[in-house]
């Protein structure tokens, strides 16, 4: 199977052909894959922090199910159901107060770019199209499409050879200072420098509540957040948060934006949200800004998803948000957050090591030196844990439903991963 994939798969920030043999799976249940040749891998990185509840989870396998028996698809131009409408109002129901309108697309890079578009038509429509400009951080990523790629960290991100071709937009230093320091003004000066300059042609400032995923893995004070929410109600500005990776619970609140106590304008959520069984998102935003874009001279949002609103992942949606809400989450969060705290410590006397960090579910090795992907992968192969290290980064987040055993291994491999590898530069 892995060289008939290699011979026509192109697969994610690969080159074609790949240097690194994808690695077949055949099956998986709870927190572990099974290989084609018989290895059994723990997932230490929930299908890229999506699959929180484990592979073949009877709840979500009956949510899928049923709703095959009912219809998998219908467009949902003119259209509506069940499954589209309860989730709807669920998300409305769980995010920040405010928060009362709902557009399914079918990726979180997706739904980014409407969370862009929805920013520039309300300016639009309160008769203020010269505010098309987005301010964000360094650091962050939000998605690969086009308008994404462009509030990604222009230098350290991975687009920037596409720089010539993407809407310029502001960027303020990183956020800071980090978790659990103390913050002051000063973090955010330049920040308010920007709007200060610029508020006449931003139409939101847009960025990742408390934890900036694909950027860094780097945890920020609440404290930051809740000073940027302030300055965008000075300056008029609106407010895009990113929860596409935070939310449902990876960081120990349901959303980031919890742990600042702030209500965003528009909001962006999706890789948990299905539990990782289908690709769906959504942007939600506040009667504000509906009316605002309602008000532009196309007089709708101007975004159509073929699959929007797809009945299918809408129902495994539903089973998989009821189903974390149903249990003590929070709990099992803070287990597996003190079980990182506690399994990766080890590394922090490592002299390669420059910092270790934990929040909620999330563990990261930062190294001082990057490390060869292939070599990271091979060793976690060796050690029965699946990781996807990049850069500078070796970094977890584990299923909720991993065992404290798995999450004890997981943390092994971390450790010797960091420690059996040695710089691409030696």
């Amino acid at each position: 199977m892995a060289e008939r994939d290699r011979a026509v798969v192109w697969h994610p920030y690969a080159a074609m052909p790949s240097a690194m043999p994808a690695v077949p799976v055949v099956s998986a249940s709870g927190a572990q894959l099974t290989l084609a040749d018989g290895r059994v891998l723990i997932d230490g990185m929930s299908s890229w922090w999506a699959a929180i509840h484990g592979y073949r989870h009877p709840v979500l396998d009956a949510a899928v199910r049923d709703q095959v028996a009912q219809m998998s698809h219908v467009m949902f131009g003119g259209l509506t159901h069940g499954p589209a409408v309860e989730l709807a109002e669920l998300l409305v129901e769980l995010t920040p107060p405010g928060l009362s309108h709902v557009f399914f697309s079918d990726s979180g890079s997706v739904s980014v770019e409407v969370a862009i578009k929805m920013a520039i038509q309300y300016w639009a429509g309160r008769g203020m199209p010269r505010r098309h400009r987005l301010l964000t951080v360094r650091s962050g990523y939000h998605g690969d499409t086009l308008a994404a790629m462009s509030v990604c960290d222009p230098v350290t991100g991975m687009h920037h050879m596409f720089s010539a071709m993407l809407p310029q937009q502001l960027f303020a230093p990183e956020p800071s200072p980090v978790f659990g320091a103390t913050f002051d003004r000063s973090h955010t000066a330049e920040l308010e420098q920007l709007l200060v300059q610029h508020h006449d042609e931003i139409a939101a400032v847009i960025l990742e509540p408390i934890v900036q995923g694909a950027g860094g893995m780097r945890f920020y004070a609440p404290q930051y957040l809740a000073t940027v929410r302030a300055l965008c109600d000075q300056h008029d500005v609106l407010l895009i948060a990113d929860e596409i990776a935070t939310g449902f619970g990876r960081t120990g609140r349901l959303f980031g934006c919890e742990h600042a106590d702030v209500s965003p304008d528009i909001m962006c959520v999706g890789k948990a949200m299905s539990g990782g069984y289908l690709s769906m998102a959504a942007t939600l935003c506040t009667t504000e800004v509906a009316e605002g874009v309602s008000r532009a001279e196309s007089r709708a949002l101007m975004h159509g998803p073929t699959y929007m609103g797809n009945p299918l992942a809408a129902a495994v949606c539903l089973a998989s948000i009821r189903l974390l809400l149903s249990q003590p989450w929070q709990d099992t969060v803070g287990r597996i957050e003190s079980q990182l705290v506690a399994g990766l410590s080890a590394a922090r006397d490592l002299d390669q090591v420059a910092d270790v960090r934990v929040l909620g579910a999330i563990g990261v090795v930062e190294t001082r030196e990057p490390l060869p992907m292939a070599r990271m992968q091979a060793v976690g192969l060796e050690l029965g844990v699946w990781l996807r290290p990049f850069g500078r980064l070796v970094y977890t987040m584990p299923p909720y439903v991993a065992t404290e055993d798995e999450v004890d291994r997981i943390c092994a491999a971390v450790v010797e991963t960091v420690t059996r590898v040695e710089p691409a530069s030696a």
